[in-house]
C-alpha cells in the first residue's frame, strides 16, 4: 500500500484519533493523506509552538500518544522547544515532518526552510526524542514506523519520523507480522527473577520500619499504575506525598495525601514528617533539582528505596531490569504490616482572609481557587509556567479532578495550548493558571477555542510581567511586558472577559464562569511585588545555592 495510506491505517490501528499540525509546503501531500474522510480529526493551532504544548497536554491527560505533523525546517525547528519539554518530562509524542524529496536532494541546491545541511533538522530531533527515523526506503518504511512507535511507548519519550514529500503515494512492503499484529503497545518487560528479590527486600524493609513515608513521582502516571499506587498505600496506611512535577498523579482528597513534597521546600510538616521516616518509598521520582527544592537530596539511601527508570535500589542494593509496574504488582502481593498513621493534608498558604473587598494578592488567588473547587467535579487544574507554577503546587483538585503543569521543564508558554490540547482529549473543563507575561507568550491561542467546542477558565494573574524574577532582578524594566486588554480581547476572540481587583470580584467571577459555556478569561490584578509562598521559598533557596544571581 501507499505509505501515506499505511500510516493512517497505523496510527488508527494504535487508537489514535486526532492529529496535531499545521499545513506547509513540504507536508501538504502527507496532511491531505491523513485528514481525508474516514482519517484522523485534524488540530491547528496559530502557530507550531501551541500544536507542540497542545499535543503535550492531550498525550500527559490522556494517558495516550499524541500525534504532531509539522513541515520541514520553519514548522520542525518551532517544534524543537514543546518537544524538549515533551521529553524531559516523559510525555509520548510521536512527531511527523515532512522534507525536500529525492529529486531535490539531488540538485545540490539549499531548500527552502533548510537550515544548515538537509539532515540538520533530523540530527536535531534525535537530541530530544528517543527514536528518530527518516524515511526514505519503501522497503523498511513501515518497519521504521513501528520501531518509533514501539520506543515511544517503552520510553514514554517523544519520536520522530521524517517523510519526505515524493515517499508519501510510494506502495511500501508491510511485513505480515505488522499486518496481524493487534495494535497493542507494550512496556519494556522486567527480569521476573530480579522483581522477586527487589519485592522481598523491599517488603522486609516495610516490615520493620515504625515511621515509612511514601513520595509518588511522575513514573506512576506515565506508565498507567495510578491504582496500584493507591492500593499499595492503603495497605502501607503511610503518608503520601507527591514530588512537584507528579502533583495529580495521586488522589489529592485521599485520606493519606499529605501534599506535595518539595524537599526542604515543602509545607513544614512534611519536612518534619520526611526527617522522622525510618524509610522512604520512592515510587517513580525523578531526581531533580525542581523535585528536591534546589538543594541536595535529603533522604540518605541506608533508610529509603527508589524505583524509577527501570531499577529499584533497596538501600545499597541495585535491581537493574525492574520496571515499576512489575516491581508495585509484585509489592501488592507482598504481606505488608499495615500502619494506622492519622495523616493531616498541608499546604503552603496562610489562612484565608475574612476581609474580601481588599485589593487581591496571590495568596487570595489560590485561596479562591481552593474554595471554588471545593465540591466541584469535572476540572483540570493546568498550571503555567512561571509564579503560577509554584503557586499550582498549593491548589487542591478534589473530586477525581485532574492537574497538569510542566513541573521540571517549566517553559513558559505551555499553560493555554496544553489546556486545550487536554480538554480536547478528556472532556474535562480546564481551570488556567496564568501569569500575565505567560499569556502574551502563546494565550492568543485560545482564540481556537471555539473552533473545537472548548471552554476554559482563564485565571490570568496580571502583575504587569515577568513577576517571579523581580526579587533577583534591578533592572525592573527588564521585565515589563504591554499592558494588553485581556478580558476584552477575550469577548472579541468569542469568549467572556472578567476583570477583577478585590477577592469578592474573583469569587463572583469564578461562580459567573462556572455557568457560562463558552471560553472564560478573567483578568485579576494583584501588586508586581506579590509573588505565591512556594515562589518567594524557591528564589531564596536558588540564591543561596548560587543558582540565581542578581542582574
Amino acid at each position: 500500500m501507499r505509505l501515506g495510506d499505511f500510516l493512517v491505517v497505523y496510527l488508527q490501528k494504535i487508537g489514535v484519533q486526532h492529529l496535531f499540525g499545521i499545513p506547509g509546503d513540504l507536508v501538504l501531500r502527507l496532511f491531505a493523506r491523513l485528514g481525508r474522510p474516514r482519517g484522523l480529526r485534524i488540530v491547528t493551532f496559530s502557530h507550531e509552538p501551541g500544536v507542540g504544548f497542545a499535543a503535550d497536554g492531550y498525550a500527559r491527560a490522556t494517558g495516550r500518544l499524541a500525534v504532531v505533523c509539522v513541515t520541514y525546517g520553519a514548522g520542525g525547528h518551532n517544534m524543537v522547544n514543546p518537544v524538549g519539554g515533551s521529553f524531559s518530562e516523559h510525555v509520548p509524542v510521536l512527531v511527523i515532518s515532512g522534507g525536500p524529496g529525492e529529486e531535490e536532494h539531488k540538485l545540490g541546491v539549499l531548500i527552502h526552510h533548510q537550515a544548515k545541511e538537509i539532515e540538520s533538522q533530523f540530527r536535531i530531533y534525535q537530541e530530544i526524542s528517543c527514536a528518530a527515523r527518516i524515511v526514505d526506503d519503501p522497503r523498511s518504511a513501515a518497519e521504521a514506523v513501528h520501531e518509533v512507535v514501539q520506543a515511544i511507548w517503552r520510553e514514554q519519550r517523544p519520536g520522530y519520523l521524517e517523510i519526505h514529500r515524493d515517499m508519501v503515494d510510494r506502495p511500501i512492503a508491510v511485513p505480515r507480522e505488522i499486518i496481524e499484529w493487534d495494535g497493542r503497545l507494550h512496556f519494556a518487560r522486567s527480569d521476573d527473577r530480579k522483581v522477586a528479590e527487589a519485592v522481598r527486600e523491599t517488603a522486609a524493609c516495610l516490615n520493620r520500619a515504625r515511621r515509612p513515608f511514601t513520595i509518588v513521582g511522575i513514573e506512576t502516571f506515565r506508565f498507567k499504575v495510578q491504582r496500584e499506587v493507591r492500593q499499595l498505600a492503603e495497605r502501607i496506611g503511610a503518608p503520601v506525598t507527591t514530588d512537584v512535577l507528579a502533583k495529580g498523579a495521586f488522589p489529592m482528597d485521599h485520606p493519606l495525601h499529605m501534599g506535595v513534597h518539595m524537599g526542604p521546600l515543602s509545607a513544614r510538616p512534611i519536612v518534619q514528617r520526611v526527617d522522622r521516616a525510618d524509610l522512604v518509598l520512592n515510587l517513580g521520582t525523578l531526581l531533580t533539582d525542581m523535585n528536591l527544592g534546589s538543594a541536595p537530596p535529603q533522604i540518605t539511601r541506608d533508610r529509603s528505596i527508589w524505583a524509577v527508570g527501570g531499577r529499584v535500589n533497596v538501600s545499597f542494593h541495585t535491581y537493574t531490569d525492574v520496571q515499576i509496574r512489575d516491581f508495585l504488582r509484585g509489592l501488592l502481593r507482598a504481606r505488608l504490616k499495615k500502619h494506622r498513621e492519622r495523616v493531616r493534608y498541608c499546604d503552603n498558604l496562610p489562612p484565608p482572609s475574612k476581609e474580601t473587598t481588599r485589593r487581591l494578592r496571590v495568596t487570595d488567588v489560590l485561596h479562591e481557587v481552593n474554595r471554588f473547587l471545593r465540591g466541584r467535579r469535572g476540572y483540570l487544574v493546568v498550571a503555567e509556567s512561571g509564579d503560577m507554577l509554584f503557586g499550582g503546587l498549593d491548589v487542591r483538585v478534589e473530586r477525581g479532578g485532574g492537574y497538569l503543569a510542566q513541573g521540571f521543564y517549566a517553559s513558559m508558554g505551555f499553560g493555554i495550548p496544553g489546556a486545550l490540547g487536554a480538554q480536547l482529549g478528556t472532556g474535562a473543563r480546564p481551570l488556567i493558571l496564568c501569569g500575565d507575561g505567560a499569556f502574551q507568550m502563546t494565550g492568543p491561542e485560545i482564540a481556537q477555542a471555539p473552533r473545537y467546542g472548548l471552554n476554559p477558565i482563564v485565571l490570568l494573574v496580571n502583575n504587569g510581567g515577568w513577576q517571579i524574577f523581580r526579587p533577583v532582578i534591578t533592572q525592573q524594566e527588564l521585565l515589563d511586558v504591554p499592558p494588553w486588554p485581556y478580558a476584552r480581547l477575550a469577548e472579541d476572540w468569542g469568549g467572556r472577559g472578567f476583570r477583577v481587583t478585590r477577592v469578592d470580584q474573583l469569587r463572583a467571577a469564578l461562580t459567573e464562569a462556572a455557568r457560562i459555556r463558552s471560553f472564560v478569561v478573567i483578568e485579576a490584578l494583584v501588586n508586581p511585588e506579590d509573588l505565591s509562598p512556594v515562589s518567594r521559598k524557591y528564589i531564596e533557596a536558588s540564591a543561596r545555592h548560587g543558582r540565581i544571581a542578581a542582574a
